[in-house]
């Protein structure tokens, strides 16, 4: 898989646009990261601010982590990467994920059911919209086209615009087992957003099931896992991982609901099946800051590297013998230096 690379996540915002952005972004592309990637939740969206803040770049891909499907159709999405693609030089790389029902059917007003499915077939439709090799129809339940019913006036069409290349590289976001196990069969990478180098042993047997599928894209030599490693230089153990605490509360307590949380099943596969009811069930009830408490100092130590710098530097060997191919680091420009410095 060769050397771990480097990518600056830039997430989703929060109530209004990060200030230091164009600064992380002119530094990355100093340090020679490879990579910078924006996200989008119910709030900013992902392509404007990576159009925006990767026309101040020359050299790096630039990546959503990730796009949401409800948010676009497959054709739209398809546009917006054969666009970026374009104005970047062939530097885009489209991150997919499908989100949870809050969102998707709270925000987007779009059913939920059937996510792998939509998945399959949105990734077909956008290949086919990039690779321009003709009119673009489908069959399938979710995406038809043209539209069944309607004025039946609908027809088949291809992009106006001709691709820069007839392909651009899908990296699908998945937590549960068949999920990462349809990433490894139809797309060129996988974004686990909560990445724990111990724990992806779990992982490998999904890993394979999908390198395993007849016409498979790719195998495990040229598979991307693009791993999300949060970093928090502090001499103080305790005080760095309360800087995540809130945020792996959000996750686990919030984000979904609690007869459907991903990222809840995560942590319980990784052994902290009690620490997340507690978690969950502190948040639920609306006292957050107690959710946040309950989370313990070793959960956050599997998914990020949080201490002194000598501690970071140890612990980071376990992330480079981990199957991860490049690490997305998010925190200040010398928090960048440094990570620079330790890997590249």
């Amino acid at each position: 898989m060769g050397d771990l690379k480097l990518g600056l996540q830039l997430g989703y915002w929060g109530s209004g646009p990060p200030l230091n952005a164009t600064d992380l972004v002119d530094e990355a592309e100093r340090l020679g990261y490879d990579s910078i990637w924006t996200a989008e939740a119910y709030g900013s969206d992902a392509l404007t601010p990576l159009a925006w803040w990767g026309s101040r770049t020359e050299r790096v891909r630039l990546g959503t982590a990730l796009c949401q499907l409800s948010a676009r159709t497959p054709t739209a999405m398809g546009m917006a990467a054969i666009t970026l693609d374009h104005l970047s030089g062939g530097r885009f790389v489209l991150g997919l994920g499908v989100s949870g029902p809050q969102v998707v059917e709270g925000w987007y007003g779009q059913s939920f059911p059937k996510p792998l499915a939509r998945t399959r077939e949105y990734v077909k439709v956008v290949r086919e919209v990039v690779a321009r090799a003709g009119v673009v129809t489908n069959d399938g339940p979710h995406y038809p086209l043209p539209y069944p019913g309607g004025t039946g006036l609908g027809k088949p069409l291809k992009s106006i615009v001709h691709p820069l290349r007839p392909e651009i590289p899908i990296v699908l976001g998945a937590e549960g087992p068949k999920n990462v196990a349809l990433a490894a069969e139809i797309a060129d990478g996988w974004f686990p957003i909560f990445f724990s180098p111990n724990h992806m042993g779990e992982f490998k047997a999904s890993l394979d099931e999908g390198f395993a599928v007849p016409g498979a894209r790719r195998s495990a030599e040229d598979f991307e896992v693009i791993a999300f490693c949060p970093v928090v230089v502090d001499e103080d153990v305790e005080r760095a991982a309360d800087a995540f605490r809130p945020m792996l509360a959000l996750y686990v307590g919030g984000m979904g609901a609690k007869e459907m949380n991903f990222h809840f099943d995560v942590f319980v596969r990784m052994g902290f099946e009690a620490e997340a009811h507690a978690i969950q069930d502190l948040y639920l009830e609306g006292r957050k800051d107690e959710a946040a408490a309950a989370v313990p100092t070793a959960m956050v130590e599997k998914i990020s590297l949080i201490g002194p710098r000598e501690k970071i530097r140890a612990d980071l060997e376990a992330w480079q013998e981990s199957i991860a191919t490049t690490l997305l680091v998010a925190g200040s420009p010398e928090t960048l230096r440094m990570m620079a410095e330790f890997l590249l």
